[in-house]
């Protein structure tokens, strides 16, 4: 699923259930790692720089159902960030985290002239939630 928390109260719930990262607002919409404090701001709020940071995660299905992908930027082209990470590491993610849930930051890097996304790293540990 790729959508903001700000655009639906569903997926807002599901992510208050992430104790390790969430999205926060104060002059702007940027995330958090709640564990290490660290503040992750978007280059295009701070200097108008072409990057952003996206969420990445599996989490549990309200149903109690399984569990879904899920996909958000504090900006829309952070989540095409996420994308252009998994493209290049999906390999390397499945063998660090399988099936199980977790949660992690992605930053990017675009050309401003054609928002097609450069670089992609993982900037924050990758989280595993327990069940």
């Amino acid at each position: 699923m790729v959508c903001g928390p700000r655009l639906s109260p569903i997926i807002a719930q599901v992510l208050e259930g992430d104790d390790n990262l969430r999205f926060q607002k104060d002059r702007a919409w940027h995330l958090v790692d709640l564990k290490t404090e660290e503040v992750y701001r978007s280059p295009m709020d701070e200097d108008g720089s072409a990057g952003d940071v996206g969420y990445l995660a599996r989490l549990p299905r309200l149903d109690g159902r399984g569990t879904f992908i899920y996909i958000a930027g504090i900006h829309a082209i952070g989540a095409n960030g996420v994308v252009h990470y998994l493209e290049n590491h999906l390999a390397e993610l499945y063998r660090e985290v399988r099936t199980r849930r977790f949660s992690t930051l992605i930053s990017c890097r675009y050309d401003p002239k054609t928002q097609e996304v450069l670089e992609s790293k993982r900037v924050s540990p990758i989280y595993r939630h327990e069940a």
